[in-house]
């Protein structure tokens, strides 16, 4: 048996990350979400998020960074859109839930099993969901907490699952 760390152990270079189904509702719920954010938004419409997800190298020069986003941004966003699909993939099963919230199986837990390939779409696509987040709550550093928004509570879970998967991985 793998070492179990945030809820993910690592077994034959497959990472087993073990969830509550109301977890992978919700994780399908905010990865759908980004997939749509993604698909109907572009940084030259000013969503800011949307332009941290394509950063430029060239922070100081304009036209550098213009072209530069030319050339690279349909392409890392298709990227994006192509990890967010996997871990939609692989959530599929795990998170079609009750209604009823006093539904035992809410709380049953699922294991998502996770190849290498996966893994990586899945740290990509936690990492870029957080970073949204983290925009559009003003998240700067840590200090930039507000404990009683629940926003803050989803921010913090996905770091939670995120370190869990890194964990998983180094240990690989």
């Amino acid at each position: 048996m793998g070492h179990r760390q945030a809820g993910a152990r690592v077994s034959d270079r497959v990472v087993v990350l073990v969830l509550a189904r109301i977890e992978a509702a919700h994780l399908s719920g905010l990865v759908g979400q980004f997939a749509e954010l993604l698909d109907e938004s572009s940084p030259l419409d000013g969503d800011p998020a949307i332009a941290r997800l394509v950063p430029t190298p060239y922070p100081d020069d304009d036209d550098a960074a213009r072209e530069f986003r030319s050339v690279t941004e349909a392409d890392l966003l298709t990227r994006r859109r192509a990890d967010a699909e996997v871990v939609l993939f692989s959530l599929a099963d795990a998170a079609p839930v009750s209604d009823d919230p006093d539904d035992p199986t809410l709380l049953e837990e699922v294991e998502i099993r996770l190849e290498p390939g996966s893994v990586q779409a899945w740290l990509r696509t936690l990492a870029a969901v957080r970073l949204v987040l983290a925009l559009r709550l003003g998240v700067t550093d840590a200090e930039d907490h507000d404990a009683q928004n629940p926003r803050f509570g989803i921010y913090e879970w996905l770091g939670y699952r995120l370190d869990g998967l890194v964990a998983a991985v180094d240990r690989d």
